[in-house]
């Protein structure tokens, strides 16, 4: 049995060394994605946040049990003292096509990150909370230079992000951040140091709940009191499918993944399997502009811990003085359903995952950022690992396809025998001038090593 060497991938250079520092520091895969994750909340506010909400599955090496928390966001209201007002309809470019998006206080769910964070850290963490929020800490006071994957995000979320009180952070003196510019949240610094302090539940029955409640009230939204001292991380189950004798663990998402990989048929040779998979893949279509990020960490002892987090596009409504964005979770058209009452968990595309080899043992911890796409990219990792032969870097960086409806998207450079067979099999094809963050943002620590996706800056770093 190969064993996977511990190390971190995720999709910011700072966010990863966190994450190896504190495993450097004696810390465990739990440990060292939630230092990731609240590093994310400094560096990669494009993509996520406090205010956010996420996903996490943890794979227990001595038992082989995999465990998926889910930390998203709830649907306010269950106060049931004040109705939300109108949202804030704002046009995004993404995609080289505009859309609607839907931001301010009436967007904002009930934030899961500094829940979920917590949880993480209790059930299997080992190193003191404080120690493991440190690093989070310092990138707060200092600030980050925005990368320019992340800049050329930012090209296409402004509208939503430099709303409002993001305008000073995103668009400082009218100029939009480029690469290379230092990414900075005034009073970020002090609201990571109460979170080391004081724990999660500062954001939920502590003195930012209160803080919360009133910026989004005077949003126009709803959210109160009851909701957050309400909010609880769940258990979720884990599903499996098997894919070139490998086990995929993972949790049931909105874009069914697992059930996306178990149609998948046995017969895998390129080029004839690309028309398989997108056949596979058409049961979803829905191009969503919200975003995300991931990490994904393996520790010495082989326990592996995979986080996705998003922010949406941020609502714009930011906690005065405090440097934190609140989500925008109910203005994302798609993951409205027609159950979303207060109190209910909304559902999201993300899919925290690792891969059982034929012999029992860890063989990939990945997971991805790029809402509808997340399920396309993990699916073209997975099968560039286990049927293909590549190692981490190559498949996670080489090109891409997705569909949307009757169309292939692709990116330049996928090979043209397989756009052909698309083609010839009644596929209309999208060829995109470039590599794009729009195709997600893989980050995967397994035998084939440890890389995260350039379309998003990302790096993968071993101990």
């Amino acid at each position: 049995m190969k064993k996977v060497a511990a190390g971190v991938a995720a999709s910011h250079p700072a966010t990863a060394a966190a994450g190896l520092r504190v495993l450097r520091d004696g810390g465990t895969a739990a440990d060292a994605a939630v230092a990731a994750v609240l590093a994310c909340c400094a560096a990669e506010t494009i993509y996520t946040g406090l205010g956010g909400g996420g996903f996490a599955t943890y794979f227990e090496a001595a038992t082989g049990q995999a465990t998926c928390l889910d930390f998203f966001v709830s649907v306010p209201g269950t106060d049931g003292d004040l109705e939300a007002g109108p949202m804030v309809a704002v046009d995004v470019f993404f995609g080289g096509m505009p859309q609607v998006y839907s931001i301010g206080g009436a967007s904002v769910a009930v934030p899961g990150v500094p829940a979920g964070c917590g949880e993480v850290h209790q059930r299997w963490g080992r190193l003191p909370w404080a120690e493991v929020v440190q690093p989070a800490i310092e990138l707060a006071i200092s600030g980050v230079p925005v990368p320019a994957a992340h800049a050329q995000t930012l090209d296409s979320c402004a509208p939503a992000l430099a709303w409002g009180e993001g305008a000073a952070v995103y668009t400082p003196n009218g100029r939009r951040l480029q690469t290379g510019d230092l990414l900075f949240h005034d009073g970020l610094g002090a609201a990571m140091t109460t979170l080391a302090e004081a724990g999660p539940e500062v954001f939920y029955t502590g003195e930012y709940a209160a803080i919360m409640v009133d910026a989004v009230r005077a949003g126009g939204g709803c959210l109160g009191p009851r909701d957050l001292a309400g909010y609880r991380v769940l258990e979720t189950p884990v599903d499996h499918a098997t894919l070139a004798g490998h086990r995929v663990l993972a949790r049931h998402d909105l874009n069914r993944t697992v059930d996306t990989i178990a149609g998948l048929p046995g017969e895998l040779a390129r080029p004839g399997r690309a028309v398989a998979v997108a056949e596979a893949l058409r049961d979803q279509g829905r191009q969503r502009i919200g975003d995300t990020t991931n990490v994904s960490v393996v520790d010495a002892d082989g326990n592996a811990c995979v986080i996705t987090t998003t922010l949406g596009l941020g609502s714009g409504v930011w906690l005065p003085g405090l440097g934190i964005n609140l989500n925008s979770m109910l203005g994302e058209g798609e993951l409205l359903t027609d159950d979303l009452v207060p109190g209910r968990r909304m559902s999201s595309n993300m899919c925290p995952l690792v891969v059982i080899d034929p012999e029992g043992g860890l063989a990939v911890a990945a997971g991805s950022a790029g809402a509808s796409r997340i399920r396309t990219a993990l699916i073209d990792t997975l099968l560039g690992v286990l049927v293909d032969g590549a190692d981490m870097t190559e498949a996670i960086g080489r090109p891409r396809f997705h569909v949307v409806d009757d169309t292939v998207h692709a990116e330049p450079g996928f090979p043209r025998d397989e756009l052909g067979a698309l083609a010839a099999a009644g596929w209309r094809i999208n060829q995109w001038p470039e590599l794009n963050h729009y195709f997600g943002g893989v980050t995967a620590v397994g035998q084939a090593g440890a890389s995260g996706d350039p379309r998003r800056a990302g790096v993968g770093l071993l101990l």
